[in-house]
């Protein structure tokens, strides 16, 4: 069904709909069939609404997404060089109809604005990917909708807002793309370089960004690059302040910080063209271009991927307005302890990596390296390994030894008293964390997972987490290291105990049952164990007893600096 009224819609600067139209959406939607978007989603909504995706008034239909991916152009002509279509899954897309309205929610069900739905179609995903990435791209490398789904529809049409997705953290940092466009007008900056960057800043940086200034004779928009997913974990404010504590090193008058829900896109060159959109709507009239992946970092050589994004920009600056300005390959002159520009085969300096390699091992950094401001935001998530926090994780088959190994590591940690520490023991947390969970490979990875994104919480305030499923699956080891190593350390123990050894001690008395067939799907017998590729360490129990088998993880933990 469609509802219209005659009231105005949008205001001059967003997509925000007329107060009074709002509360009409907000009455009617109690009809309308509702989606709630991700994170990466809800970043791109945000673009629309703010118009940071100008001159784009909703999701792309079929005829503008089909142009898109051929010519880069909308059906009008206009220059848009990625599809935005809004993924949904197939069964969703199954109940939609032209023209019918629905409600799109943040995660907590909160709604943001009302689509009426001009196109539902399931996309070619591998042409997808070879329009945007050439051929021999996977699909999964130019995923536009940012759904998640293996196999997503999309949807188009025309987006009303009723309200911004609520963001409660640097709100002062936080400006529309009119916004910044009337603080460079008050402050007269008639040119402005968008700099942009994923990673914290540091001397050698400023060096390069204060010769852009002054040879483009133009002010600097700083923002940081985010990653949706990981929206409000630790890195991400860390990030933020580095970036703030970069700016004041600055004269002031040079430099603006700016948050945007602008995120990483790796989409070569059609993304470096979406960024000039992007960053021309915020009123920039240049944009730097990081070289993020250097031929050879012995010599001042581009990447064929940079050289492509400074073409492809230069090409296309009549329908961007923005100019390309490219890295500034800057050496450290050992002379006067400071950086200038390099165009002589000097090695490109990004020194992030040595300041975090130098900031857990717990070794001063250099001061010609970076500032104090930041070294102290950074040094908040960047710890020595001795005051980390990490996950000591346990797999291999029911009666290997896990429990008891995790058991007195436990008490040694304790005795230790450097850290909190706690058991997740495998038993234990099917009993208060999964007791609903069956023994399918599917529970079985969910349980996993769920122990992963314990230890992770545990890992992120400093403490240990000891943990011992089974976990037999690959894909969940990796999902748990994955989301411990966002925070600290992982240290994965395979107990690689013989299967024959196992069913001896068979202290439950389970293989035993599965042996006579009154027990299925027990991992080793009837069910696979994957043997993990590279794990930390390997213990057999066979060999050692369990106070050498703890002393030989203590020793690694020693050796490592966590201890």
């Amino acid at each position: 069904m469609q509802y219209t009224d005659s009231l105005p819609a949008y205001n001059a600067e967003s997509l925000l709909v007329h107060s009074r139209r709002a509360e009409l959406l907000k009455e009617w939607a109690a009809g309308f069939k509702s989606i709630n978007l991700n994170p990466r989603q809800l970043c791109d909504l945000e673009m629309l609404l703010n118009r940071a995706f100008y001159p784009l008034d909703g999701y792309l239909g079929r005829m503008d997404y089909e142009s898109v991916l051929e010519y880069m152009r909308l059906s009008d002509g206009t220059l848009w060089p990625l599809p935005l279509c809004l993924g949904v899954s197939a069964e969703f897309a199954a109940g939609l109809e032209e023209g019918e309205c629905v409600a799109v929610r943040d995660a907590e069900g909160f709604m943001l604005a009302v689509l009426t739905v001009s196109d539902v179609w399931k996309p070619d995903l591998a042409a997808e990917a070879r329009a945007i990435r050439g051929e021999g791209a996977c699909p999964g490398q130019a995923e536009g909708c940012g759904c998640g789904l293996a196999e997503p529809w999309y949807v188009g049409g025309r987006v009303e807002g009723v309200a911004l997705p609520q963001r409660y953290d640097f709100t002062e940092l936080r400006m529309s793309p009119a916004e910044v466009q009337r603080f460079f007008a008050q402050k007269g900056w008639r040119k402005v370089v968008a700099v942009q960057a994923g990673r914290p800043l540091h001397k050698a940086d400023r060096a390069m960004l204060e010769e852009v200034a002054r040879d483009e004779g133009a002010s600097l928009l700083l923002s940081p690059l985010l990653r949706p997913s990981l929206y409000f974990c630790v890195d991400h404010f860390s990030l933020v302040r580095s970036f703030r504590q970069f700016a004041e090193t600055f004269p002031r008058g040079v430099t603006k910080l700016n948050l945007t829900p602008w995120f990483e896109r790796h989409m070569g060159p059609r993304g470096a063209l979406l960024r000039a959109v992007v960053n021309k709507n915020y009123g920039c009239t240049h944009m730097l271009v990081w070289d993020t992946a250097k031929a050879d970092p012995k010599r001042n050589a581009l990447s064929n991927e940079y050289e492509a994004h400074i073409r492809w920009l230069a090409d296309h600056r009549a329908d961007t307005g923005i100019i390309p300005v490219a890295e500034h390959c800057m050496a450290l002159d050992q002379s006067t302890g400071r950086y200038a520009r390099s165009d002589s085969g000097g090695r490109c300096v990004n020194d992030h990596d040595a300041v975090v390699d130098l900031l857990t091992r717990g070794e001063p950094v250099p001061e010609w390296m970076s500032f104090p401001g930041v070294l102290k935001e950074l040094s908040h998530l960047y710890k020595p390994r001795w005051k980390q926090g990490f996950t000591l994780f346990f797999t291999g088959l029911s009666g290997a030894g896990k429990s008891t190994l995790a058991k007195i590591l436990f008490v040694k940690l304790l005795e230790l008293d450097s850290r909190p520490v706690t058991l997740l023991d495998g038993d234990i947390v099917r009993t208060n964390l999964s007791s609903e969970l069956s023994f399918s490979k599917e529970h079985r990875n969910l349980n996993v997972t769920r122990i992963g994104f314990v230890a992770s919480e545990i890992v992120k305030n400093g403490g240990v987490a000891i943990c011992a499923p089974i976990a037999p699956y690959a894909e969940s080891r990796r999902h748990a290291r994955a989301a411990v190593e966002e925070y600290g350390g992982f240290v994965e123990i395979h107990v690689n105990t013989p299967l024959a050894v196992c069913e001896r001690r068979d202290r439950k008395g389970i293989y035993a049952k599965a042996r006579a067939g009154l027990l299925s799907g027990l991992t080793g017998v009837d069910d696979p164990y994957i043997t993990p590729e590279n794990p930390e360490l390997r213990i057999d129990t066979s060999e050692l007893t369990p106070n050498e088998a703890a002393h030989e993880v203590l020793l690694y933990l020693g050796e490592r600096k966590y201890l």
